[in-house]
Formats: structure tokens, sequence, C-alpha cells
């Protein structure tokens, strides 16, 4: 699974040809969260509260390409590197 983007810890990662609704995998130690990149809401999983804090908030900044990567994921494309939270 192609990692996206990595920050505190924090390991943003995407499958290719994965199951709607678009999502991406958020992984913080042993924990891992699927998140609805429409939504920002955890459908599967779940996340340490502040970890999935930061995940929302650069998410939210993100979302566009996040949506983009989705696409090219689907389409078996490189997906491209999203900036880190800072």
């Amino acid at each position: 699974m192609p990692e996206i983007c990595r920050f505190y810890g924090i390991i943003i990662r995407m499958y290719y040809d994965d199951h709607n609704p678009p999502h991406f995998h958020a992984v913080y130690g042993d924990d891992e969260a699927w998140i609805n990149i429409n939504t920002l809401a955890v459908f599967h999983g779940s996340l340490p509260a502040r970890a999935l804090g930061l995940v929302v908030e650069w998410a939210s900044m993100h979302q566009d390409e996040l949506r983009q990567d989705w696409e090219l994921a689907r389409n078996q494309a490189k997906l491209e590197k999203i900036a880190p939270l800072k």
C-alpha cells in the first residue's frame, strides 16, 4: 500500500483499487483508522484522539489532493505525495 504522507508518527496510505467510499488509511503505532475523504469521518478502526485530530486537520487542508490520489489509485497509477502537517 503506497504511503502518501507521514507526520508526527502518523502514516497516511491508500490502497490501489480499494473499495468505496473514497478513503485513506491512517496508521499510528498499532492503531489504524479508515477515513472517508468526503466527510472526514472514521468508518473503520480507531486512532487515539490526539492523532485523529491531527489527521482530520491535515485531511481538511488536502481533500482535493486526496480525491485526486483516490482516482489515481482506482486507475492503478502512481500516487502523488501530499505535504505533511507542520
